[in-house]
């Protein structure tokens, strides 16, 4: 799978030959994603991205997600991806990361509108949910800029490390994208 975002950015399945990339970006964000994300302590070596890896190519086999590395103008810059696609319900999440360096530049905003695109457009999915820990604000002004709606708190919903982070649930229905909130997206990003 590939997805042309817009002239910088480019969505890709990620392949066993983007593990070192991968995991040098991960080595160099670490601190910055270790607030958030539970698997940065234990990706310790350049193996550990291998297997995810590994097992995102079986996710993507079972046809039961899809998670792509983010490449701006050529680097390798994050992830993002449908955690699991729920397809007798037509819904799935998604999860993503930034590398701290490229935050700004807008390659978060536009690589989650062109997922929620596809999700609608191209798998024919009916709703996408987003879940950010509360006090992660750049990762939930990304719903937020989209569009998506706020459908409420979920208390302690994921162990990170020491503490219990408590998520907002933000969704998004295909007839509520088509009839604004994702052409709205579409016009700001140039695509």
């Amino acid at each position: 799978m590939h997805i042309q975002v817009n002239d910088d950015i480019v969505l890709k399945r990620l392949e066993a030959d983007d593990a070192e990339s991968l995991f040098a970006l991960t080595d160099a964000s670490r601190h910055h994603l270790r607030e958030w994300l539970p698997w940065v302590d234990g990706t310790v070596h350049i193996r550990n991205t291998r297997d995810f890896i590994a097992f995102c190519e079986q996710q993507h086999a079972a046809n039961n997600g899809f998670n792509a590395g983010i490449w701006y103008k050529g680097e390798l810059t994050g992830c993002i991806g449908y955690h699991a696609v729920d397809w007798a319900n037509k819904k799935t999440s998604i999860g993503y990361w930034l590398g701290e360096r490229y935050q700004g530049n807008g390659i978060m905003s536009g690589s989650c509108r062109a997922m929620v695109d596809h999700a609608f457009h191209e798998l024919g999915l009916n709703r996408v949910e987003i879940r950010c820990g509360t006090g992660n604000a750049k990762s939930r002004a990304i719903p937020e800029r989209l569009g998506f709606v706020n459908e409420g708190l979920i208390r302690q919903a994921e162990w990170i490390y020491d503490r219990f982070v408590d998520h907002i649930v933000y969704g998004m229905l295909r007839q509520d994208w088509n009839e604004g909130a994702g052409a709205h997206g579409r016009q700001e990003s140039g695509n």
